[in-house]
């Protein structure tokens, strides 16, 4: 009972502190702290604990757990996550005098503004970036000996393997597909969206269409489930954002609907789940997928690293940052649990990694400091992108980039916590595409500056 009374308290604190750092945690208003807090954190984090802890999740992974205490342990770590982010969200807004109700709404309402900016240069330069994506998703298919989703389509039986295969045993250069193909592509089809949609031309239209069936391709070839809908949630957002959608009641229920049809189909075609039970069951299918197996893993980081396995001490970073230290290639905890706990699948092929909530790989690398500071860092970082993207001018980048974010962030949360200290592709995201809008408003402002000039000189003469 006592673990119910703290799990209901929590929950209450969280919504409050969620509400006044965000402005709305509305379903109908979605933004970046709602998707955190309903998926990252409410679904796919703080429901299974309860379970859990009160040691009824009768989840398989959970029979992996050695020291029994950590279900405690690992159980009050989250409840101090559920708190402690938006707390530190919270503080962050009063410091910077951000008022989220008011201007999250004048957000939603403002249009999109390309008044001084040059629209055939940025197709131009779009147009180019989006040659390198169709070139980088060929470059990805070559250097697979299979391809997951052509093999679904000729009735083979070993996707599993395949998809291992695909993500573990790319031969290619990790970066070009990563950034290039699976990143870059569905950032430029919004971009190109936006401005289809506000300057009515054919050829902004065609450049999307193009790139809307290419980030389709690049989100389903793996036959992973979750980034093909993460991709149409940024298409819906990004509607919202523009003006141009609306959510309610009626139209929430019918994405839901056709949404959870979609993951029926993709589990009963790639997963085999055949029977009603195996869909309804909390701790298997897709609700076990959701509320246990997301957050189990987390239970074991906690079980393993300090008893089973060494600290990591920051050998998480990505590579291109231990290279400079003469480190070992990068070690991801998410890697390491999986090989420990179930190294026969690995063997086999058929396992990957068993990602979690931020604070595992925190942990793992830090110890408990790292789950204690590391959710005050990410507090703070995601509360002053929100704000800065908020206060910036909403054009097709800087909308296309903050609706990147928007639901990108929620899903790194569940995978890891390095990508929050130094992701390389954000570092290019940002610098890219605002040096690019930097760089147009500084020619815009010279050829003003200069055509003032030569009009001063004639009223001279």
């Amino acid at each position: 009972m006592l673990y119910i009374l703290i799990w209901i308290a929590t929950l209450i604190i969280s919504i409050y502190l969620f509400q006044k750092s965000s402005g709305s945690l509305s379903p109908l208003k979605p933004n970046l702290h709602s998707l955190v807090f309903y998926y990252s954190l409410l679904i796919s984090s703080f429901i299974g604990p309860l379970l859990i802890v009160l040691n009824i999740d009768h989840h398989y992974m959970l029979d992996r757990l050695e020291h029994q205490e950590y279900r405690k342990i690992g159980f009050m770590y989250i409840c101090y996550i559920m708190v402690f982010l938006p707390l530190a969200m919270v503080l962050v807004s009063k410091c910077l005098g951000f008022n989220a109700k008011k201007e999250f709404n004048e957000y939603l309402k403002s249009r999109i503004n390309i008044s001084g900016i040059n629209s055939r240069d940025f197709f131009f330069i779009i147009s180019v970036l989006s040659f390198l994506s169709v070139a980088s998703i060929l470059y990805t298919f070559i250097k697979l000996e299979h391809i997951p989703i052509l093999e679904l389509l000729k009735g083979s039986s070993d996707l599993g393997k395949l998809r291992i295969e695909a993500s573990r045993g790319f031969k290619g250069n990790e970066y070009i597909r990563n950034i290039f193909a699976l990143g870059l592509t569905p950032l430029l089809s919004f971009i190109a969206y936006a401005y289809s949609i506000n300057t009515r031309s054919i050829r902004w239209r065609l450049l999307f269409i193009i790139l809307f069936f290419l980030s389709i391709l690049i989100n389903v070839y793996d036959l992973q489930k979750a980034p093909v809908f993460f991709y149409f949630l940024m298409f819906i957002l990004l509607n919202i954002y523009l003006g141009k959608f609306t959510l309610n009641i009626k139209r929430v229920s019918i994405i839901g609907i056709i949404g959870s049809f979609l993951l029926v189909c993709m589990y009963v075609f790639i997963q085999g789940v055949r029977t009603p039970a195996e869909f309804l069951s909390y701790n298997t299918g897709p609700i076990g997928r959701l509320i246990l197996s997301q957050i189990s893993p987390f239970f074991l980081h906690l079980d393993l690293f300090g008893n089973k396995l060494p600290f990591l001490h920051g050998k998480s970073l990505p590579n291109i940052l231990l290279q400079l230290y003469d480190f070992e290639p990068q070690v991801r905890s998410a890697r390491e649990v999986m090989e420990t706990v179930y190294p026969e699948k690995v063997t086999a092929g058929i396992a990957g990694v068993l990602n979690t909530i931020f604070a595992g790989e925190a942990y793992a690398n830090f110890g408990f400091a790292g789950i204690i500071i590391g959710t005050l860092y990410i507090g703070v970082f995601i509360q002053i992108m929100y704000i800065s993207f908020i206060r910036i001018i909403k054009h097709p980048i800087t909308l296309s980039i903050f609706i990147y974010f928007t639901v990108t962030i929620p899903r790194v949360m569940v995978g890891g916590f390095v990508d929050f200290v130094f992701n390389p592709f954000w570092i290019l995201l940002i610098v890219l595409f605002l040096g690019l809008l930097v760089l147009q408003k500084m020619k815009v402002d010279f050829l003003r500056g200069f055509k003032d000039y030569l009009n001063q000189g004639k009223k001279s003469l």
